[in-house]
């Protein structure tokens, strides 16, 4: 590999590890963050919500600019409106200003990954892509994964949230420097007139979807999904898209350049592929549910649950390199199977099998492995196959496929804790009855919590004075958590095993068109 390469990997893949990291690093200062701004936990969730939003709308479209106008000037001018936007969010006198300064840096970071990607499949020579894809995407990876570890200890060692946003900017300025020297790429730029009118309508779709999504309940998921405010905002992004569709049938007839090609949406293996793209953002999330079960079913303490963690960010890391140079070797497809089934092993160790903290590192390791083979490589080559000048919108377009994965499971899964806490009474009558101890529902009423989650229901019972009583409670507090969990791991594993189906899927697909595709070309040969 050519040393300008090299050089030009390195700063892309630290400008996406960046910019990943900034998704799920503020998690770890909610608290902080709310108490600072004097708002409820409702409205400092819109931290995060802000910034998933922003890079809904500015990945589709990023992906198509880099084709217009080159993917180096777009990188540097998503590395600078990162670096702003950071900035900006650092210094937010009002929460006001820091929710539209988180959503002005996302749209800077949001668009990092599939310049990188696009760069790599438009410049790398095809039997190192999958290597340099799985780096990107273990970068990635381990960045979504680490963010709230690397959040916490931040604030510890500051006592302040403005340092995780501030640490950004020095590292955005030598991205700024480095990438105008280093990075060097010929390529042929789009020269028809952009499709202004498809950019606003897929804005305003995206928008609006995963506007929608945010407002699913998972305690309530089925309810929520038919509540009117849910089926308004999601109903109306799908209505916009299919808007989006015709107008772009419209589009490629005259001489501007469409913002989403009609063309990759008739080919089957890509449709599919960005099923797999949306299940895998759902394996994503089901990562982020980890930390919790560590600290609550195994009862590591929050400050060290981040080390016994860190094994699954390092098997992920290993697992994006194994991934890459497996599509180098074996293809795509193959290396989407074996992803798959080593982390529907992982997630399935995880209720039939862990109950000790070596056993969650082992369960994690398989996790790791098979989610970080996914990541990157694999997913990106199949959806570009067929794309040509057109990779950057097909990069762009599995990205968002794997982003609403990511919004809509979270709510789903922790609908299973929620759940398993509401039966919590019930679980403790049963307790009770099995110790022979009466019990009346008034009783308890005085032994339960106001608050039904887990810190304030361990810190009520180890208030309790009758220490029989109270290790019964503490036992039912622990058994209620592992059958969240046990739910929770349980359709994680399911949604890995079809992603086994959705693999097989794409594999017969492709080998049937490859079949069509030789018959077609028999006559002409001839």
């Amino acid at each position: 590999m050519k040393r300008e390469l090299k050089a030009s990997l390195i700063i892309f893949a630290i400008g996406v590890f960046m910019a990943a990291l900034d998704n799920g690093i503020i998690t770890a200062a909610l608290t902080t963050l709310t108490k600072a701004f004097n708002v409820s936990p409702t409205w400092g969730a819109w931290s995060i919500t802000v910034y998933t939003l922003g890079l809904a709308i500015s990945v589709p479209i990023i992906g198509k600019l880099s084709d217009r106008y080159g993917r180096k000037k777009l990188f540097i001018l998503e590395v600078i409106l990162f670096g702003l936007g950071s900035l900006l969010v650092a210094l937010s006198p009002t929460f006001t200003w820091f929710l539209v300064s988180r959503f002005f840096q996302s749209m800077g970071g949001g668009g990092i990954f599939i310049i990188a990607s696009s760069f790599v499949l438009n410049t790398f020579p095809k039997e190192k892509q999958g290597q340099a894809l799985g780096m990107l995407g273990g970068m990635n990876g381990i960045a979504a994964i680490l963010g709230p570890n690397i959040g916490a200890f931040i604030i510890d060692m500051t006592g302040s949230w403005h340092w995780l946003f501030l640490i950004n900017v020095p590292v955005a300025i030598l991205l700024l420097l480095f990438g105008v020297k280093y990075i060097q790429e010929v390529q042929t730029l789009t020269k028809s007139r952009m499709d202004w009118v498809g950019v606003s309508v897929l804005s305003l779709a995206m928008l609006s979807m995963m506007y929608g999504l945010t407002m699913l309940d998972g305690v309530n998921f089925v309810d929520s999904l038919t509540s009117p405010a849910f089926l308004g905002f999601f109903g109306a992004g799908v209505v916009l898209l299919i808007i989006l569709y015709f107008v772009e049938k419209r589009v490629e007839k005259t001489s501007i350049d469409p913002i989403l090609p009609t063309f990759l949406f008739k080919d089957n293996s890509f449709r599919w592929t960005l099923v797999f793209a949306m299940f895998s953002g759902a394996i994503i999330a089901s990562i982020i549910f980890v930390p919790g079960f560590v600290e609550q079913y195994l009862g590591v303490s929050t400050a060290e649950s981040g080390y016994w963690f860190t094994p699954l960010a390092l098997a992920s890391g290993l697992g994006a390199a194994f991934g890459g140079r497996l599509v180098d070797k074996k293809g795509a497809v193959f290396t989407l199977l074996a992803a798959s089934a080593i982390a529907t092993i992982g997630f399935l160790l995880f209720p039939l099998w862990v109950t000790t903290k070596w056993e969650m590192v082992i369960a994690s390791l398989f996790v790791g492995v098979g989610f970080g083979s996914m990541m990157g490589a694999p997913v990106n080559v199949l959806a570009t196959e067929k794309a040509g000048e057109n990779k950057g919108v097909a990069l762009s377009t599995a990205s968002l496929a794997r982003q609403i994965g990511m919004t809509l499971v979270p709510t789903l899964l922790a609908g299973f804790i929620a759940r398993a806490f509401m039966n919590m009474g019930n679980v403790i009558q049963s307790n009770l009855k099995e110790a022979n101890i009466p019990s009346t529902g008034s009783d308890m009423m005085m032994q339960m919590p106001a608050q039904m989650d887990y810190n304030s229901l361990q810190a009520g019972f180890d208030q309790i004075p009758d220490p029989t009583i109270k290790q019964i409670m503490l036992d039912s507090l622990h058994q209620v958590v592992g059958n969240g969990y046990s739910g929770l791991f349980m359709t994680s594993a399911m949604i890995c095993a079809l992603c086994i189906v959705l693999a097989a899927i794409i594999g017969l697909v492709r080998k049937k068109e490859k079949k069509v595709g030789l018959k077609a070309e028999i006559p002409a040969n001839q």
